[in-house]
């Protein structure tokens, strides 16, 4: 009898350490609303790139500063001005509406990024979104009313309301999902990044030419319902941890707080400021953030224009052929994730090794790809299949640095993306300015001028990747050791045997780990 129970027990804390309810559990759940988070996040990022396209007159600029490419002596493409906008902001005022919203964007990193730390992330992600699909109905209004200035600031608090976005994603994700789960999970949530840019390009390229109120007001009006029943859905059904979920599985319960070093029991402890400024692991993440933010951001916002000016698309095909490159960017993230689990799981690479050799498919791809096609000149269809192959490469980031910072501190994994996100979007900013004044100069070749665009692009992925290569690790830090955080006097008194540790590394939950 007594080994029959010894048996069952023993039978029930293998189960336990399994992944319970499969493709049902409530972490999945998280996942799939962060992703569509995520995915919401750059439909309002990125819809304005193409609804610039036809919100401008490019007749009436045609004769002042926005240039189209005569280069190709065999191109016998008609630029067509049926398709002029009510706005004659020439290519440099352009690229400032463009940046406009990554000002609002930035400036609310590190503190939503400490204020989730010390209270939570779920109302900070989830009513930052609504206000963004808010005042996404007041797009138009702006525009015509308030002119270049009006239409900037609402898209300035557009991206104060999105700033909590990736450092509260990170912060629930390290809640939620354990570590043998975090490439694919990470990439998953991230790839909704990509997942939106494909919807919101195409989409918003036939609300454009086909919409109400004059075809591109509807793309935010459109847009903006979905993010506002996203938001409520989001701030209902999603909780802030597994430990506060009123209905999740007890075995899902503990399988995830085990994984987290007891994570239901651990208070948060300070943020240690001076070892995070002097750990060049961190700095390896950051460099590479902004590398990537840079590089990405070019092509983001650019691309649009760039199919327009030098490969003179329609605007219907624009929005289309803008997505191809970040629908193969979302594909390749989740193959690649998955490959990068394997790398983990079956212990033929280090943590840190997956991470470097992902990474760089995911930076030095896209910029060999950008010198590339800076010298494919008038052939179409080879700039667009060049481009599509790097961004789609590009995949790779969400499995490299973008899912590191999880790694280097599970505890501080959301502050220390605030950081980077915040550093990084600074960088991203620039893309679309220096975009914008180095192709409005009607005296230099338009063709010459892109190049040098996808040049300093593509040299900013590869510095940036390399030296994340060198300097980047997957190892936890020395500075986020629940070991080393002082416990309750209750339990000093209590416990008189060592804590023993778990076969992952982790302290049992039922030895609570908390700081003063």
């Amino acid at each position: 009898m007594s080994a029959s129970k010894e048996a069952i027990c023993a039978s029930t804390e293998k189960d336990l350490e399994k992944p319970p309810l499969g493709c049902f559990a409530t972490r999945y759940f998280v996942t799939f609303m962060l992703f569509l988070g995520m995915a919401n996040a750059y439909v309002m990022r990125t819809n304005m790139s193409v609804a610039i396209v036809a919100m401008v007159n490019h007749t009436a600029i045609k004769s002042g500063d926005e240039v189209f490419d005569d280069e190709c002596g065999d191109r016998d493409i008609p630029i067509d001005d049926s398709q002029d906008g009510e706005f004659p902001w020439n290519s440099a005022l352009q690229g400032y509406i463009l940046s406009s919203f990554f000002y609002g964007y930035v400036i609310t990193q590190i503190p939503f990024g400490i204020l989730a730390k010390k209270y939570g992330s779920l109302r900070f992600l989830g009513y930052g979104m609504l206000i963004n699909s808010v005042f996404a109905f007041l797009v138009p209004v702006a525009a015509r009313e308030g002119g270049v200035w009006g239409l900037c600031g609402v898209r300035f608090i557009q991206g104060l309301g999105e700033g909590p976005i990736v450092p509260c994603t990170h912060a629930l994700l390290a809640k939620w999902i354990p570590p043998n789960e975090r490439s694919r999970m990470g990439a998953a949530v991230y790839a909704g990044a990509q997942f939106g840019t494909i919807i919101s390009m195409p989409l918003s390229g036939l609300l454009a030419e086909y919409g109400f109120d004059g075809g591109w007001p509807s793309i935010f009006y459109v847009f903006g319902v979905v993010g506002t029943v996203w938001s409520i859905a989001f701030l209902m059904f999603v909780h802030e941890d597994p430990s506060v979920h009123p209905t999740i599985d007890e075995r899902e319960k503990k399988y995830i707080n085990d994984a987290l070093w007891g994570t239901d029991v651990v208070k948060s402890p300070p943020i240690p400021f001076r070892a995070i400024i002097k750990s060049l692991p961190f700095y390896a993440i950051l460099f590479a953030h902004m590398g990537h933010n840079y590089g990405y951001e070019t092509l983001m916002t650019e691309l649009p224009t760039y199919m327009k000016q030098v490969l003179r698309f329609s605007l219907k095909s624009n929005g289309l052929l803008s997505s191809l490159p970040y629908l193969a960017m979302w594909l390749l993230s989740m193959f690649i994730s998955v490959i990068a689990d394997w790398m983990i799981s079956s212990k033929r690479f280090s943590l840190t090794a997956t991470r470097k050799i992902i990474n760089s498919i995911g930076q030095y791809g896209p910029g060999i790809a950008l010198i590339a096609a800076s010298y494919t000149g008038c052939d179409r269809a080879l700039t667009l299949a060049i481009l599509t192959i790097g961004v789609g490469l590009n995949g790779g980031i969400y499995s490299g640095f973008k899912i590191n910072h999880l790694d280097l501190t599970p505890r501080f994994a959301g502050f220390l993306m605030a950081i980077t996100n915040c550093s990084a979007n600074l960088a991203g900013l620039l893309a679309p300015i220096a975009a914008g004044n180095l192709i409005s100069d009607p005296s230099k070749p338009m063709m010459g001028q892109w190049q040098i665009v996808f040049f300093i692009a593509a040299f900013v992925y590869i510095i940036c990747g390399t030296f994340y290569n060198i300097f980047g690790s997957g190892e936890r830090q020395f500075w986020d050791n629940p070991e080393d955080d002082e416990q309750k006097p209750a339990l000093q008194a209590t416990s008189t045997t060592t804590p023993q540790r778990l076969s992952n590394g982790a302290a049992p939950p039922t030895q609570a780990i908390t700081s003063s």
